[in-house]
């Protein structure tokens, strides 16, 4: 006779889900958290002892006992370094930078990977391939500033900066691969809504994006803030630099003294101590927000299927 009696639904959620805590478990437990801490300490002591140096005086910087937290506590080169108008234009100049590359950069790199990602688009492998080709070629860097500098016009201009790094080859690939999984449905129902294939991109596809978005604009960010060397090589105007320039100058021109007028004269390293940290402050600030999407924007424009 066949049993049609339903089970004990408490007795079936008292059940234990969790792995058997057995010994070999409990040592691997142990030894992935010493693992994961070891790397956390090794991957933040090079932050933290920039810290210390930051607020450190000469004497103890110079004479190596500065580790993680600051001797002789100092706020002399901040005062110094902040109160160079220089310093602000130029970071007025990475933030304009960067707001403006990421912007052109997301616009260009999704719309092209959109149009990759669709089999019917005639001419798509070639466009595929004249993409991937310049991730192993490049004309040089004597052909590529002719045509920056005298071909295109662009040198001493923001657009020298923002324009030839536009685009990602391997941001283009992982969007285009996001693009190939975007579920067909959504864009057939939107079209027969009578949508167009820029009102579907722009509407439908784009807002259900958001992860692999904010991951691309996240990596075009970061490039374009810590990016100097177009910057020295197609502009010489002081006004136009970008923070990370003005750190480049200071590092190169940091020695024993800054300003023998100052009252407390730094030493080459807490100069750079300081202007990195103020440097990189925004975008340590700026990361946790997107972090959320970091980690699934990959996931999810990297496998197929």
């Amino acid at each position: 006779m066949i049993n049609t009696s339903t089970p004990d639904l408490a007795a079936v959620r008292s059940e234990p889900t969790t792995v058997k805590d057995t010994r070999g478990y409990r040592a691997f437990r142990v030894a992935n958290v010493i693992i994961l801490l070891s790397v956390c300490a090794v991957t933040l002591y090079p932050f933290v002892n920039l810290v210390a140096k930051a607020f450190s005086s000469e004497g103890f910087i110079a004479a190596g006992e500065v580790n993680l937290w600051p001797r002789g506590f100092n706020i002399d080169t901040f005062r110094y370094v902040m109160g160079d108008q220089m310093f602000w234009l130029n970071y007025r100049n990475t933030v304009l930078y960067t707001v403006v590359g990421t912007f052109i950069s997301m616009v260009l790199t999704s719309t092209f990977a959109y149009a990759i990602s669709k089999p019917h688009l005639k001419g798509r492998t070639f466009f595929i391939w004249v993409a991937v080709f310049t991730m192993f070629f490049s004309g040089g860097l004597i052909p590529n500033y002719i045509l920056v500098a005298n071909v295109l016009g662009m040198r001493n201009t923001m657009w020298a900066i923002v324009v030839p790094t536009a685009i990602s080859v391997f941001n283009l690939l992982v969007m285009k691969s996001f693009f190939e999984n975007f579920p067909a449905d959504l864009e057939e129902a939107a079209a027969i809504d009578g949508l167009t294939t820029y009102g579907i991109f722009l509407r439908v596809v784009l807002p259900l994006s958001k992860a692999v978005l904010a991951t691309m604009t996240l990596f075009y960010a970061v490039g374009m803030w810590n990016s100097w060397f177009s910057a020295f090589l197609y502009l010489d105007q002081r006004e136009l630099f970008p923070v990370t320039v003005y750190l480049r100058n200071m590092i190169a021109a940091a020695g024993p003294a800054v300003d023998p007028s100052q009252d407390a004269v730094q030493i080459g390293a807490n100069i750079q101590s300081v202007t990195m940290l103020l440097t990189v402050l925004p975008i340590i600030c700026f990361y946790p927000f997107i972090q959320r999407y970091f980690v699934s924007g990959i996931m999810l424009g990297s496998v197929k299927g």
